[in-house]
């Protein structure tokens, strides 16, 4: 026997109750459909998608507590680094079908396995580029309310802030998943997510959240922030 119920915190987001446990979901926009093998749940009339924060780091920081989640029905993002479409697959569950997710990705190998995703989901435009490269993809990609930085590169954070002034609009929000390890292996990585962040808050982003993300992913921290 299970329950679904509203995440009491943010839109579009559910909590899934049964005798084990409770799980974050999201309700799925292509019914029937699964992207990494997660779990379906059927309630009521709708279909829900179990969010493994183990295998997305939005989730992860949800369960670790972050003060806000800037995506909602009908926001439009900017997601750089999409991958294989997992977390981006529930932001697209998110922002239904009057959102628009632009998924930037660089690897074609990854990308075939993205446009295989975004073929089911109309809200999902697949992108490959370079995010150290905003300018390649102007064409395809409008003023966005929201940039979700996921990217292993070590300067992360110069990337986000130059993808802001090309595409963010005033007030838009981000969030970035800073790994500590893709950056400086030789330095703490509380050292490094303060640095990350200088360099984010000297672009014009103020800061208003930081969660560690362990023990979903080891030395890594989400930053929330608003483009001022």
């Amino acid at each position: 026997m299970i329950n679904i119920k509203p995440h009491p915190k943010f839109s579009n987001i559910y909590i899934v109750e049964d005798e084990e446990a409770e799980r974050l979901a999201t309700k799925n926009l292509v019914p029937g459909i699964k992207i990494y093998g997660e779990q379906l749940y059927k309630f009521k009339d709708d279909e829900y998608r179990a969010w493994d924060p183990f295998r997305s780091k939005l989730a992860a920081s949800i369960e670790k507590g972050i003060s806000d989640v800037p995506i909602k029905e009908g926001t439009r993002i900017l997601y750089l680094g999409a991958a294989s479409g997992t977390t981006s697959s529930h932001v697209s569950d998110i922002i239904g079908e009057k959102g628009k997710v632009f998924c930037v990705e660089f690897s074609p190998r990854v990308m075939k396995e993205l446009i295989e995703v975004t073929s089911r989901r109309k809200n999902m435009i697949p992108i490959l580029a370079d995010a150290r490269k905003p300018s390649a993809y102007r064409t395809f990609v409008e003023t966005v309310d929201v940039i979700y930085c996921d990217i292993a590169q070590p300067d992360q954070a110069n990337i986000l802030v130059d993808n802001a002034e090309f595409y963010l609009r005033k007030k838009g929000k981000v969030m970035i998943a800073i790994k500590a390890r893709s950056i400086d292996v030789t330095k703490d990585p509380t050292e490094v997510f303060k640095k990350e962040i200088k360099v984010m808050e000297d672009g014009g982003i103020k800061i208003l959240d930081v969660k560690r993300l362990d023990p979903f992913d080891k030395d890594h921290a989400m930053v929330l922030g608003e483009f001022i």
